[in-house]
C-alpha cells in the first residue's frame, strides 16, 4: 500500500457477528472520515484504524391469492367487486405483482433506473397464484423466475424465492396425510418452477405447531419464518435453563434453532420478524417515505444488527398505492444510506449460525398459532374474536360448522380413496403425492403416471376411474384454503369459492358411484348461519350461490344433470 496522506485502502476485516465489517486504514492526517462514508451516513470511529458497520436488512414478502378457478371450468368467474377487472387476481396483478416485477426510479447518484422488486426481496408466491400468473401474465412471470435466478449469483447460491404450502391451508389443522401432502406439492411446485430444492417455505398464516416444524425438518428445509409471538421459550446452548419469552422480548436480529423432537438432532434455525417494522409496512403507511422507513429501521436495536421483516407482500402495491415504488427506493437508496446491505435469510445463514434454541408456541391444546390470530388458530375454527368488521351484532359461530361439515367430506372421501389399494393404486397415498406433477404439466403422460402406480396393467374404464379419484383428492385439498374462514361472513367469495371444491368432490363421489355424502354434509352445514338473515343457513347457501356454478345444474329442477364417469 502506498502510505500518502490521501491514500486509503479498504479491506474486508470480519464478516462473522455483522455481515460486513469494512476497515479503512490511512494516515495520520486524516482528521474526518471519507467522502463516501459521509454520504453513506455510516459509522465510524476516529480512532485508527476505524470501522464501518454494514448491517443486514431482509426484507419478506409473501404474496398469495387464493385459488379462484370453477372447479368445473377451470377459469375465474367474474368477480364484481373487483371491478374495474375481471377479478381480483387480475386486479391486484395490475397493483402489485405485474409494477414489482418492474419500478421506475430515479437516483440522484446513478440516474433513472427500472428495478425488479423481487430480485431484492426474499419472497414466496402461492403455488396456485404463480400458475395463474404463469398462464395469463407470462411475462411478470418470467420476470419472478429471472429475479430468483440472479439472486443465486448475488447473494452466494442463495435465491430469494422459497416454497409455501401448496394452497395456503392451515397445516397445523390438516389431517397428517393432508399436511404432508401440502408440503411435498408446495417443494414439487417450486422446483417445477424455479429449476433447484428450496431452502425454507413459507407457512400459511405462519401457522404451526410441533407436528408442523417436524415435518419442516424430515423434508429437509433449511430454515422458517415465524411471528415473534409465536416463540415461548429459549435458552442458551451453555445452559440447560430456559427463559420464556413474548412478543416484546424475543431478539429478533438473530435467528434460533428448533430441535426435531424424536432425539435426532436434526434441527430447523428459525427467524422471527421484526414486528414494529413489519406492523409499520402492513399498517402505518410507513412506505409512503423510504427514507423515513429507513432511518426506523435503523433504530431498531437488536445484538446482530440484523433486520428481518415479513409482510403480505400485497402490502407493495395493492394494500398500499405506491408501495412497490416506497419499496424499490427504500432497497436501492434509503436502506444502504443508513448502513444496511440487502440480503436474503438463506445467505445470512451461511454467516450467522444460530446458537440459542427456541420453543414454539403450540396454541390453546395444542393445536397451533398464527400471525394472524391471538387466540392461535381459532380464527380458522370457530368464533375466537378475530374478523375483519362486520355489523355491530355480527359473529363468526359459522367458522365451526364449516370445518365440521368439511372435515366430514374429507373424511368420507378419503375412506374411498384408501378403498382403491390394490384394485386402482398400489398405495393411493403415494400416487396423490406424486399426482402434482399431473397439475404441473397438461403433457404429463397420465397412462405412463398410472402404471407406474397400478397394480396391474388398466382398462381405459379403470384409468378414467383412477383419475376421477386423484382429481377428487385434489378438490378435497384445494377445500382447505384459509381464505374460507378469515373474514366475517359465510356468504363471502372467500367460503362459497371453498365449497365449490367440497361440491366438485360430492359430485365426482357420484360420478364415482359411491355413498353421496351430500345429505349429511348439508344437515351439518345447516348449523352455520350467516350474519345477513336473507342468505339463511350453510345450506341455502350451498343450494342457492354454490351448486349453480356447476354448469351441469339444472335450474328448473335445482338438481345436476347426470354425468357418466
Amino acid at each position: 500500500m502506498v502510505n500518502s496522506p490521501r491514500s486509503a485502502q479498504l479491506r474486508v476485516v470480519n464478516a462473522q457477528r455483522q455481515d460486513v465489517i469494512v476497515e479503512l486504514i490511512f494516515s495520520k492526517c486524516f482528521r474526518r472520515p471519507p467522502a463516501f462514508c459521509r454520504h453513506k451516513g455510516l459509522r465510524y470511529s476516529n480512532r485508527e484504524p476505524f470501522q464501518v458497520y454494514m448491517r443486514s436488512l431482509i426484507i419478506h414478502g409473501h404474496f398469495y391469492q387464493p385459488p379462484r378457478e370453477n372447479p368445473w371450468t377451470e377459469r375465474i368467474d367474474p368477480e364484481p367487486d373487483a371491478a374495474p377487472f375481471h377479478d381480483w387476481n387480475e386486479r391486484i396483478h395490475a397493483e402489485c405483482y405485474g409494477p414489482n416485477s418492474a419500478v421506475r426510479i430515479t437516483d440522484p447518484l446513478k440516474g433513472e433506473r427500472i428495478i425488479n422488486n423481487y430480485a431484492n426481496i426474499s419472497f414466496d408466491f402461492g403455488p396456485t397464484l404463480l400458475s395463474w400468473i404463469e398462464r395469463q401474465h407470462p411475462a411478470t412471470y418470467s420476470k419472478i423466475i429471472a429475479a430468483d435466478a440472479g439472486s443465486l449469483a448475488r447473494f452466494n447460491g442463495h435465491g430469494n424465492a422459497i416454497a409455501q404450502a401448496y394452497n395456503h391451508a392451515i397445516l397445523p389443522l390438516c389431517n397428517e396425510r393432508d399436511r404432508l401432502t401440502q408440503i411435498r406439492w408446495g417443494v414439487a411446485d417450486f422446483r417445477y418452477r424455479f429449476g433447484r430444492e428450496p431452502e425454507a417455505m413459507w407457512l400459511p398464516e405462519t401457522a404451526c405447531n410441533d407436528d408442523v416444524l417436524d415435518s419442516l425438518i424430515d423434508h429437509r428445509l433449511r430454515y422458517v419464518i415465524l411471528a415473534p409471538q409465536q416463540a415461548a421459550r429459549i435458552r442458551d446452548s451453555s445452559s440447560a435453563s430456559w427463559q420464556e419469552v413474548s412478543k416484546n422480548r424475543i431478539d429478533t436480529s438473530v435467528p434460533y434453532i428448533r430441535y426435531h423432537r424424536n432425539g435426532s438432532g436434526k434441527s430447523l434455525p428459525v427467524f422471527f420478524y421484526d414486528p414494529d417494522i413489519a406492523h409499520a409496512i402492513a399498517f402505518e403507511q410507513a412506505l409512503s417515505s423510504s427514507a423515513a422507513l429507513a432511518e426506523r429501521i435503523a433504530g431498531r436495536p437488536g445484538s446482530s444488527g440484523m433486520v428481518n421483516v415479513a409482510t403480505d407482500g400485497e402490502s407493495y402495491g395493492h394494500h398500499h398505492k405506491f408501495g412497490d415504488l416506497g419499496l424499490a427506493h427504500l432497497i436501492e437508496t434509503a436502506a444502504p444510506a443508513r448502513g444496511f446491505r440487502v440480503t436474503n435469510y438463506g445467505e445470512y445463514l451461511d454467516q450467522q449460525s444460530p446458537s440459542v434454541e427456541v420453543e414454539i408456541d403450540n396454541g390453546p391444546a395444542g393445536e397451533g398459532s398464527s400471525w394472524s390470530c391471538t387466540h392461535g388458530v381459532g380464527r380458522w375454527t370457530r368464533d375466537c374474536g378475530c374478523h375483519t368488521g362486520g355489523g355491530d351484532n355480527w359473529n363468526q359461530a359459522w367458522r365451526t360448522p364449516l370445518r365440521a361439515a368439511l372435515d366430514f367430506l374429507r373424511d368420507e372421501a378419503a375412506r374411498a380413496f384408501e378403498a382403491t389399494r390394490s384394485e386402482l393404486f398400489i398405495d393411493p397415498w403415494a400416487a396423490r403425492d406424486e399426482s402434482i406433477k399431473l397439475v404441473l404439466d397438461q403433457l404429463e403422460s397420465r397412462q405412463l403416471f398410472l402404471q407406474h402406480h397400478a397394480p396391474q396393467q388398466f382398462t381405459g374404464e379403470q384409468e378414467q376411474r383412477a383419475l376421477a379419484f386423484l382429481e377428487m383428492q385434489r378438490n378435497a385439498l384445494l377445500m382447505f384454503t384459509s381464505c374460507g374462514w378469515f373474514f366475517n361472513d359465510i356468504g363471502r367469495i372467500e367460503p362459497i369459492q371453498i365449497l365449490k371444491y367440497a361440491s366438485r368432490v360430492i359430485e365426482l363421489m357420484r360420478d364415482l358411484k359411491l355413498p353421496s355424502p351430500r345429505q349429511r354434509f348439508l344437515e351439518i352445514f345447516a348449523e352455520a348461519k350467516s350474519n345477513r338473515p336473507e342468505l339463511g343457513n350453510g345450506a341455502d347457501i350451498y343450494r342457492c350461490l354454490v351448486e349453480p356454478s356447476n354448469p351441469s345444474f339444472d335450474p328448473t329442477r335445482g338438481t345436476l344433470a347426470q354425468v357418466t364417469a
